[in-house]
């Protein structure tokens, strides 16, 4: 497997982009995220991690079939399986449901309340230059233009 084959087979697997970086295949304009990276040094291709601004090289594989295969498991391994609970802590959930509701809504606002906080913050980029149309001619307003109407 080559990286090329690495991206279409990510592609073909869901793996959103902002997870890897591969030269060659990924867009160019990347927003700033945590992700693993593939790259050719010196005759040897690393696999690493791109995180906080600084890359960490996890392995390195003298050939680049061996680098894409592994890097294509981290990526789409599944994980362990879940972990049943147990008879006490099913007994737990099913006499506490008031309190693990309220834990989670508690929880759900204090992240609402930072994603806010962020938004304020930093305003959305959307691409766009100019302030979005207005309905008719600009400096106009609605009633102006039902005037006209009459």
């Amino acid at each position: 497997m080559d990286r090329f084959q690495l991206c279409r087979a990510l592609r073909a697997a869901g793996v959103p982009e902002t997870y890897y970086e591969i030269p060659g295949c990924t867009h160019e304009r990347r927003p700033v995220t945590d992700r693993y990276f593939l790259e050719e040094r010196g005759g040897q291709w690393v696999v690493g991690v791109h995180e906080r601004g600084t890359r960490e090289v996890l392995e390195r594989f003298p050939a680049e079939d061996r680098a894409c295969r592994w890097l294509h498991e981290r990526l789409t391994a599944e994980g362990p399986p879940p972990v049943p609970a147990t008879p006490a802590e099913t007994e737990a959930l099913l006499h506490d449901s008031d309190g693990i509701q309220r834990r989670a809504r508690e929880e759900f606002e204090r992240a609402l309340a930072e994603a806010r906080g962020r938004a304020a913050e930093s305003p959305a980029d959307d691409g766009r230059t100019e302030p979005p149309p207005t309905r008719g001619r600009p400096g106009r307003t609605s009633a102006d233009e039902n005037r006209h109407l009459d």
